[in-house]
């Protein structure tokens, strides 16, 4: 395999003496969508979480992270986050307001520090598995690194 290039994701995390391992997968097929990831570096679906970008009524920017088998409740998201309502960022403004592209948006590294929020399940697991920052590319991680890393908020936050 060749030399992977790091990521800022990946700078990030070697400035903050933070372990992880790089998971890389094929993207040939064109399935980058978070459970055809899962299934690329066998890891359950369970441990493999996707990044979504909203924005609250108040223009704020709000990031939520959850499994990849779990839909965002809007609702749930918006109460942990103290908003009255939310919505999802279209996906034309995600590179302008996170410095990422769709199936390649990282939580660690994007342009500002936005509010963040974890799926509760992630308590449950040591490592927790996010994007890398480059389709193709996962970052495993432990849990409580990615927590402290982050200032996470832990919820709630899927539909039932």
């Amino acid at each position: 395999m060749s030399k992977i290039s790091k990521t800022n994701p990946m700078r990030i995390l070697d400035k903050e003496k933070i372990a992880y391992n790089i998971l890389s997968y094929e993207i040939k097929d064109d399935l980058i969508d978070g459970i055809s990831v899962a299934k690329k570096i066998e890891k359950s679906q369970e441990e493999v979480f996707k990044t979504l970008v909203c924005v609250s009524k108040s223009n704020e920017y709000l990031v939520f992270i959850l499994p990849v088998n779990q839909e965002l409740d809007l609702k749930k998201g918006a109460k942990l986050a103290g908003e009255k309502n939310i919505d999802l960022i279209p996906h034309k403004d995600l590179l302008k307001i996170t410095g990422y592209i769709k199936g390649g948006c990282s939580p660690i590294a994007m342009k500002k520090q936005y509010k963040t929020f974890l799926h509760e399940s992630a308590k449950k697991l040591d490592k927790i598995i996010v994007s890398a920052g480059k389709i193709g590319l996962q970052l495993e991680l432990k849990v409580e690194d990615f927590i402290r890393l982050l200032d996470i908020k832990l919820g709630d936050i899927s539909v039932n």
